[in-house]
């Protein structure tokens, strides 16, 4: 059963203004891959094709702003922990062999 232009446009946009900003990593993701999928299954036409690349780059945009944040937070825990080694009084670390 194919679906009107009008149901897909509505699939490849988001329910609200800003709502990607409340998207988790994972749905946007998901939504993302479906969205690739339906494209290149083809069938679809311009204003659709449209509507769905331009959903896609928002998704992508939304899943590239969850991995920087989090790359931004993994570094800030191991800059943490490396200043945190650092300033220790040295227990824990290793020492060569005593001979």
């Amino acid at each position: 059963m194919a679906k009107t232009d009008e149901q897909a446009q509505q699939t490849a946009r988001s329910d609200a203004p800003g709502a990607e900003t409340t998207l988790g990593y994972e749905q946007a993701r998901d939504e993302l891959v479906e969205v690739v999928r339906r494209l290149e299954a083809g069938g679809t036409s311009l204003e659709e094709s449209l509507a769905l690349w331009e959903r896609g780059e928002e998704l992508a945009k939304v899943c590239r702003r969850w991995l920087e944040g989090a790359r931004a937070r993994l570094d800030a825990a191991l800059a943490d922990e490396t200043d945190a080694d650092a300033e220790g009084d040295g227990e824990g670390e290793e020492r060569p062999p005593e001979g």
